[in-house]
């Protein structure tokens, strides 16, 4: 059985680089410390060997299906519902008198990617529960949070978050679902809901759609959408189930995450679909970004889960496998020696460096969202604004790295596996089927390019990214002062310049009110700061390592903090110098993708 992550790595990232037991001076946190954390991931550990690794093939190879209006998912998700319930896996981080564990973000996190790496079919079930009881939570009424919270929780009621309609995918300005209002909160729902991910299956008994729908005579545009409860199965007023004409109508069948469901639902055929207003009419998408943002995060774990399980994987096999001769200082083969293992062969450790280089960057980046996460919750003041600014900054190129750079680590395993990689009996084909989604997933890559140019650049007079260049250049200070390290934090301070320029270059064009020019490579400029960003990462990792290597009482072994400082290394000489590239590409006053004057583009 393949090992599919690296408990270590994944402790010294918590612990050492980004420091979570910072956050326990919080009274909010205070019954935690390091030994209950350890146990608490040794947990989630235990839990993944047990009921989600053994199960991944499985899920692939027999995927959910519809059948006779019903969706059957694989029989172990009901056991995982309930287990995830009855030991508060489903509230890690709410208040302990909603059945939670009061866990911070940071250490919840850390223990989804260890299910993630296991199987990436099943936490998104899980995920999409709590994070829509953690929307009623916040911005329902107490009755709402009465009759739902609980038995969301307790793993007896699902959760979705229900936005895309057939005619307007990711443009939600387009949303036709109706509300019209009956009384006392109650509306009445009629329309239909697409690629709504765990939106059904037969392993719990009822399912709330967090629905975003236009009240009748309500604005157009985004300033017109609200946010319900919509519930598969209403209560009564005897307090019993009644269905409440919201059902599934298929399920779409996938390349990859073939068992996680997704579906399509259909409101009030009947006429009979009651939906419960949360919060304030016309404010739903501004409720909505909570969770979406939330899911963002969640999609950039999946994806470094994902490409970490397929490292594991492919590293197993270059150790394994014997093939061709070591190429002699002669520049000849010695025939008369015996095949060696072809992670001997200096390509094939490139590949291998590179997905190291890309998931464990990606890990810290997201354990730091998850940080500022908890510390924007938990700050007062200026401070507390200043960790939401950074937190939203990121939050685009957290999602957007693992999900583009984690499907080309898993590709670089699978060519690691040859001809093997390619077929059905290994399993990062599978891997690599399955991370393809997640550049899709809440928001496409481009969607999150323009978010970072368009909205996170220019907020506040551009705020967010001083605050994210200040905490950079701490970095590279003190990177300068390791005498191993100062060649490094200038390369990093000159990718910095780099971004400036861009930055400098394409300014002009949205001071003059040309934003088709000015976004026309914000996919490119995702990948140019999405570079800087994650070199910072390997320098911080470098930094960390450099100090425990001096220190006698080793939390781990001196190769293992070898091998953080060589990947730091590998990234920098390999990766980092691509900044150059697309500074080239974006500072290239060929316009050949946006639309001529004549309203048309040559193909």
């Amino acid at each position: 059985m393949a090992k599919y992550m690296c408990m270590n790595t994944l402790k010294f990232l918590l612990f050492d680089v980004h420091k979570v037991q910072d956050l326990l001076k919080f009274e909010r946190f205070a019954d935690y410390d390091e030994d209950s954390m350890n146990i608490l991931l040794e947990s989630a550990k235990t839990w993944a060997d047990q009921d989600f690794y053994p199960y991944y093939k499985e899920m692939d190879e027999k995927p959910v299906y519809y059948k006779d209006d019903k969706v059957y998912s694989h029989p172990i998700l009901k056991k995982i519902f309930k287990d995830a319930g009855e030991n508060s896996w489903i509230g890690t981080y709410f208040d302990y008198e909603d059945g939670g564990m009061q866990m911070p973000h940071t250490l919840a996190n850390a223990t989804n990617h260890i299910i993630e790496a296991a199987n990436n079919h099943i936490p998104g079930y899980l995920g999409l529960t709590s994070g829509a009881a953690h929307l009623i939570a916040s911005f329902g009424t107490d009755a709402l949070k009465k009759t739902f919270i609980p038995n969301m929780l307790a793993g007896k009621w699902g959760g979705t978050m229900a936005l895309t309609e057939p005619q307007s995918g990711s443009s939600l300005t387009d949303i036709v679902t109706s509300a019209a209002p009956l009384e006392n909160g109650i509306y009445k729902i009629n329309g239909q809901k697409i690629f709504i991910s765990g939106g059904d299956h037969e392993a719990v008994e009822n399912f709330v759609h967090l629905t975003l729908a236009r009240i009748d005579g309500a604005p157009q545009g985004t300033k017109g959408i609200s946010l319900f409860v919509v519930p598969k199965y209403r209560l009564d007023a005897n307090g019993s189930l009644v269905y409440n004409d919201v059902k599934a109508v298929a399920d779409f069948q996938k390349m990859g995450q073939r068992g996680y469901s997704t579906v399509h639902l259909v409101y009030g055929e009947q006429n009979d679909c009651e939906g419960y207003l949360v919060g304030e009419p016309n404010q739903g998408l501004k409720y909505m970004f909570q969770m979406m943002n939330g899911a963002r995060i969640d999609v950039g774990m999946t994806a470094a889960s994902t490409a970490t399980a397929a490292y594991y994987a492919s590293l197993q096999y270059a150790n394994e496998r014997p093939q061709g001769r070591k190429i002699l200082n002669t520049g000849k083969k010695d025939v008369s020696e015996g095949q060696t293992l072809i992670i001997n062969h200096p390509d094939v450790r490139r590949m291998l460096l590179l997905q190291k280089a890309i998931n464990e960057a990606s890990l810290s980046l997201l354990l730091e969202c998850s940080k500022l996460s908890d510390l924007a919750h938990s700050e007062q003041g200026e401070e507390k604004e200043n960790y939401h600014l950074l937190l939203e900054f990121l939050t685009p190129v957290a999602k957007t790295y693992p999900s583009e750079m984690g499907r080309i680590a898993i590709n670089n395993g699978l060519q690691i596996l040859g001809g093997y990689g390619y077929c059905m009996d290994f399993p990062l084909q599978q891997y690599l089927r399955d991370i393809r989604i997640m550049a899709i997933y809440e928001g496409t890559t481009g969607i999150q390019s323009l978010d970072l140019l368009g909205r996170k650049i220019p907020a506040q007079n551009g705020k967010s990214l001083e605050l994210l260049m200040l905490n950079i250049s701490k970095t590279i200070r003190s990177a300068k002062e390791d005498v191993d390290l100062a060649s490094y934090a200038d390369r990093l301070a000159s990718g910095i310049s780099d971004v400036q320029k861009a930055l400098g270059y394409l300014m002009p064009y949205a001071a003059q009110g040309d934003f088709e020019n000015y976004l026309a490579d914000a996919t490119i400029f995702m990948e140019m700061a999405a570079n800087v960003i994650i070199a910072e990462q390997w320098l911080k990792m470098a930094l960390n390592a450099k100090t425990a290597l001096h220190n006698e009482n080793k939390k781990f072994e001196k190769s293992f903090y070898e091998s953080k400082i060589h990947t730091m290394k590998f990234y920098f000489k390999y990766e980092l110098p691509k900044i150059k590239a697309n500074l080239s590409t974006i500072m290239n006053s060929d316009k050949l993708t946006t639309v001529d004057d004549d309203n048309k583009v040559i193909f």
